[in-house]
């Protein structure tokens, strides 16, 4: 077998909480370098499952036991292993796949050399909450306008044009995370276009970058859980065992991205059938107490697709 047939299994980890209205992620850092997921490889002699193997490694990078783990998707393009530079020189002879899995926890804790870090730093243009970010339209739509003119033939240049008005044009779809950050890489507006294509940058880099392709792995994790939220009450796995619809609809709009109107969303969990009271109130720093609230199990095997579907329920921001 030759060396260029080899293949190395790795296993990475999107772990996610969601922590004072932010959804954050829990990163490593290997010797000074960018920021990384969880990641090691599959040891098929001592691992009985991928997802062991994940647990394994995840529990002595981080010392964090998983709980709700699925399995996103398998990476496996040419030259994802490229070490910063672009040095391809160095690289292992092995093809190295990489099988992602995403993570929820309500328990956030850090061990040497992690980090819980907001998810937005990676991706700014993702969070809508406040208003439609500035960089869409000072610098992501003026450069993806030159990508679009920049293109070999008009055929090229046209398929650019829908991609751009489908990431980045009117009706703003929350879920095509991993399609923009596709596009803004292909653009050259991320650093890691340019440490995989060993290329001298030439101009802005959005976001703070990742080791390997650790961001888009993360970008596929954020837009499987922003697609679920609508028919699996996975929110739950992030939020204590009781709580304020409020606390509630803030977790969904942090991970969304976007603000909810309160009426509706509180109309939305009702008719679902999602959370019950407890008879409690909470004990707020400041404000009025508010009733507490804890998930629903039973609707699991009440509805088909329990869920908080979000389409047209939202308030749009300018």
């Amino acid at each position: 077998m030759s060396k260029d047939s080899i293949v190395s299994i790795g296993l990475s980890a999107a772990i996610v909480a969601v922590e004072s209205e932010q959804p954050m992620v829990l990163v490593v850092s290997h010797d000074g370098s960018d920021d990384a997921l969880p990641f090691g490889p599959f040891d098929p002699a001592h691992h009985r499952t991928l997802e062991s193997g994940l647990r394994n490694w995840v529990g002595e990078q981080t010392r964090f036991d998983l709980g709700y783990t699925e399995q996103l998707y398998t990476f496996g393009d040419k030259g994802r292993h490229t070490p910063a530079g672009g040095d391809k020189g160095h690289q292992s002879s092995a093809r190295v796949v990489s099988v992602g899995y995403l993570a929820l926890t309500r328990r956030m804790k850090e061990a040497p050399e992690t980090q819980w870090r907001g998810w937005y730093n990676y991706f700014p243009w993702e969070d809508w909450r406040d208003s439609k970010p500035a960089m869409i339209d000072s610098v992501i739509l003026p450069a993806l306008k030159k990508f679009v003119k920049d293109a070999p033939d008009a055929e090229t240049a046209e398929l650019r044009r829908e991609r751009v008005n489908v990431c980045f044009g009117d009706g703003w779809d929350e879920e095509r995370v991993l399609e923009r950050y596709e596009l803004l890489y292909e653009a050259g507006l991320v650093e890691e276009f340019y440490r995989d294509s060993g290329q001298a940058s030439k101009g802005p880099a959005l976001g703070t970058p990742m080791l390997f392709d650790h961001r888009r792995i993360l970008a596929t994790a954020i837009a499987r859980l922003r697609g679920k939220l609508k028919y699996r009450p996975v929110v739950f796995e992030l939020m204590a065992p009781t709580f304020t619809l409020l606390e509630l609809q803030r977790a969904v709009e942090a991970l969304a991205g976007l603000r909810l109107h309160k009426q509706n969303f509180r109309r939305l969990v009702a008719e679902q059938g999602l959370v019950e009271g407890t008879g409690k109130l909470s004990a707020p720093a400041r404000g009025r107490p508010a009733e507490l609230f804890r998930f629903r199990r039973e609707v699991l095997r009440e509805r088909p697709a329990p869920g908080l579907r979000l389409g047209g329920r939202r308030t749009r921001s300018a």
